[in-house]
């Protein structure tokens, strides 16, 4: 890395454009530069081969363009690959694909680390370091999709803003790389493919109703009242259960946008007939399904997955209820596939 030189990926099209004028460079060089960066995904200035040599040798010597690399790549038995990422400054974070018969999903990490420390993810045990960019946070699409065309002929079909740290935390880059990867000057996703998932920033929850975002919004839910998820969860302190459901029928009646709650299911914890019981009075104040989801163990932690005839018994519960529901099945189980398994192991 160039230490001196400015990150290009740092500068929006116009602040481009306004340093390439200092230079008497015609505007549209920025808007072709501008497109390699995020519709073609280029690592190199060399790489932009509409452009003269001479001009991008000069952007060579000026600039710089920061990406992340491949550290350690994981490949599950059941096709699920993880990817330890290192950023510049040889901090590690995580991403992963996800094969499905009808889907090829990519789950990003928006943070180094989390502040949240919730008690059931590996994330937790690690401190926040800093804010992943919004380029760190695309080059993790980018690379994941790589591994889905090479591994499976397919492209991605969908993002979950589901890995390392809390998006709304880091609310201005989560942003900025949805509209890097969305749009028709990025990568050209459908917003409508992409799940934010929140442990519940009620302010963030608000603002991103105010800015009408087109994408999908999911709540780590996992304990229906406000002393369990206390237990679990540190952020319920500060945006406790009632806080958090007025703010999502605050999205849900800007938007439209159903809610999706994910709702681990811990063996003897949250997986009570009364657990069930709030759980249903939840999704009858906020429009939502909810997604059960098979806990995937975590070394040093104590919960752990709910027997199966407890979890079907529980998913019944809410179907008869009128509550629309899925489970969601473990991967990657013979890789470090849960959230933050990778990076506790190389920190």
């Amino acid at each position: 890395m160039k230490s001196l030189t400015k990150d290009i990926r740092k500068l929006s099209k116009e602040e481009i454009a306004a340093d390439f004028a200092l230079q008497n460079i015609p505007k549209y060089r920025a808007k072709q530069v501008f497109d390699w960066l995020w519709n073609k995904s280029a690592g190199s200035f060399e790489e932009m081969t509409n452009l003269s040599k001479d001009f991008r040798q000069w952007m060579n010597e000026n600039y710089s363009i920061r990406l992340l690399s491949e550290n350690v790549v994981q490949q599950s038995n059941d096709g699920t690959i993880k990817i330890g990422f290192q950023c510049v400054d040889n901090r590690m974070i995580e991403g992963v694909m996800i094969p499905a018969a009808d889907r090829m999903t990519a789950c990003v990490s928006s943070q180094v680390g989390c502040s949240l420390s919730c008690k059931f993810c590996a994330t937790g045990m690690l401190k926040r370091e800093r804010n992943l960019d919004a380029g760190e946070i695309y080059d993790q699409v980018v690379f994941l999709n790589k591994q889905s065309i090479k591994q499976f002929g397919k492209s991605l079909s969908n993002i979950v803003y589901m890995g390392m740290g809390e998006p709304l935390l880091n609310y201005d880059n989560v942003m900025k790389s949805i509209d890097y990867i969305t749009s028709p000057e990025g990568l050209g996703m459908s917003a409508r493919r992409i799940t934010v998932s929140t442990s519940g920033v009620s302010r963030g929850i608000r603002r991103m109703a105010d800015e009408g975002k087109k994408f999908k919004l999911a709540l780590s839910l996992h304990a229906a009242d406000d002393v369990k998820r206390e237990l679990i969860m540190d952020i319920n302190k500060s945006n406790p259960l009632d806080e958090v459901m007025d703010a999502l029928l605050y999205f849900y009646n800007k938007t439209g946008n159903k809610i999706t709650f994910e709702y681990i299911l811990f063996d003897q914890f949250n997986d009570s007939d009364e657990d069930a019981s709030n759980l249903i009075k939840l999704c009858k104040r906020v429009p939502a399904f909810v997604n059960i989801i098979e806990y995937n163990q975590v070394d040093g932690v104590v919960y752990t997955k709910a027997k199966e005839d407890r979890l079907n018994y529980f998913k019944n519960t809410l179907e008869k209820a009128g509550v629309d529901v899925q489970v969601r099945r473990s991967r990657g189980k013979d890789i470090d596939a849960a959230c933050g398994q990778l990076a506790n192991k190389n920190k």
